[in-house]
């Protein structure tokens, strides 16, 4: 049984998996929800991207503040040629407001049709 228990641990500690939900480090950080957006700036087509006929989805993890203007962006997948101009975009995004800062997960998709 203590065997097992120990490669239950590791395989957990491996990939990732936390025992305890409520570290301390996951306190600091804001909740992840889903935020109303009111207002959105589509985001351009890059030059290059039209060109190559390069199309796709970009997705971004934003972190907005409680007043609801995005603080950061980063970029979590997607072609990197059409990622700059989806940065730009949702940078310039307006949520609701709330109590607290959230993560909002967001995916624009680029298509040349």
């Amino acid at each position: 049984m203590q065997r097992w228990m120990a490669i239950s641990l590791l395989v957990c500690s491996v990939m990732g998996v936390a025992l305890h939900p409520l570290s301390s480090a996951q306190q600091d950080q804001p909740s992840q929800t889903q935020r109303k957006v009111l207002s959105r700036v589509a985001p351009s087509y890059p030059e290059l991207a039209r060109r190559t006929n390069i199309h796709g989805a970009v997705k971004l993890l934003a972190v907005v503040a409680s007043d609801g203007k995005v603080k950061s962006t980063e970029v979590v997948g997607g072609n990197p040629v059409l990622a700059q101009a989806a940065v730009e975009a949702v940078r310039k995004w307006k949520y609701e407001a709330s109590a607290q800062p959230t993560k909002e997960v967001v995916e624009l998709k680029f298509d040349t049709h």
